[in-house]
């Protein structure tokens, strides 16, 4: 059932007990619109024996809302867009399992140049996306990147007084793809020309709700030697969710990522990084295991 078609509410709303003991996996989409339904399943998880139920949206329960945390009842997973080999025209020669189990045979080639992954950097992983001509692909990410701004952000109950802010952070995040670039060298992309910036409290109240909604998705800092106060101070490498996003908010194709010009060459080295750790997460996740940041590998 989706939850952000108003007769599916409405039908929720007027028996929610018949409507969630329906056998089988019931899928609830979109569940934020209606937040009771998340404390419905938690509680029919406790009442029946076998219930089963998968939750989906961009939102976790707020904490400002009289809402259960859903702790030893509902399991949170993050559904990342698709890794490279799950999008078709190309199969990894070694594994990230065999690597972990200590049996791969580090071997293989690829017919792939740099174009193709300009091409998949920019074709997103989102299976409805990705499956589109270029030209729809970009009009559908344009068109996420502005329902973030315009819908997703304010159900999170934030009023974005200057939309156009909230999107010159997001491509200042998109721009330091693959960095740690501090908080002020941040404000200062997003604010460039600007005599009057935003205030810290409103850019780093955005990180948190991007980060919340999973659109940023920064890979955290790692140090193989030292003590875990030296790891700690490390900061975290930026990422957003999907490098076609990153791409979009910079106003990128793969024929301008590879441009012989000034800046591409470095910004598609950020973008193709972004990809390989989006990769990497997707088969790590399966193996319970985490990403850190390459550049702090070896």
């Amino acid at each position: 059932m989706r939850l952000d078609e108003e007769p599916v509410r409405q039908l929720v709303l007027a028996d929610p007990a018949r409507v969630l003991a329906a056998p089988g996996v019931t899928l609830i989409d979109e569940w934020q619109h209606l937040p009771m339904a998340w404390d419905r399943v938690r509680r029919r998880v406790d009442e029946a024996s076998d219930p089963a139920y998968l939750l989906t949206g961009s939102a976790t329960p707020s904490a400002a809302r009289d809402t259960h945390s859903g702790a030893g009842r509902i399991l949170s997973l993050r559904l990342r867009p698709m890794a490279l080999p799950e999008r078709g025209g190309t199969a990894p020669t070694v594994t990230l399992a065999e690597l972990l189990d200590g049996t791969a045979k580090i071997t293989g080639s690829t017919s792939w140049g740099v174009a193709d992954y300009a091409r998949e950097i920019c074709a997103s992983g989102l299976p409805a996306i990705h499956a589109l001509p270029p030209r729809r692909q970009r009009a559908q990410l344009d068109g996420y990147l502005t329902r973030i701004i315009d819908r997703d952000i304010p159900d999170q109950g934030v009023h974005v007084r200057r939309p156009e802010t909230l999107r010159r952070w997001m491509a200042a995040y998109a721009a330091a793809s693959s960095t740690s670039a501090s908080y002020t060298t941040l404000l200062d992309a997003a604010s460039a020309g600007e005599a009057d910036k935003p205030a810290k409290t409103t850019t780093i109240a955005y990180r948190d709700l991007l980060t919340q909604i999973r659109i940023l998705d920064p890979v955290p800092a790692w140090l193989p030697q030292g003590s875990e106060h030296s790891r700690l101070k490390v900061a975290p490498k930026h990422q957003l969710a999907d490098p076609a996003l990153a791409a979009r908010l910079l106003n990128h194709t793969p024929e301008t990522l590879i441009q012989p010009r000034a800046g591409s060459a470095e910004l598609l080295g950020q973008l193709f990084e972004s990809l390989a750790t989006l990769t990497v997460r997707a088969a790590a996740q399966a193996k319970e295991s985490s990403v850190v940041p390459l550049a702090l590998l070896g």
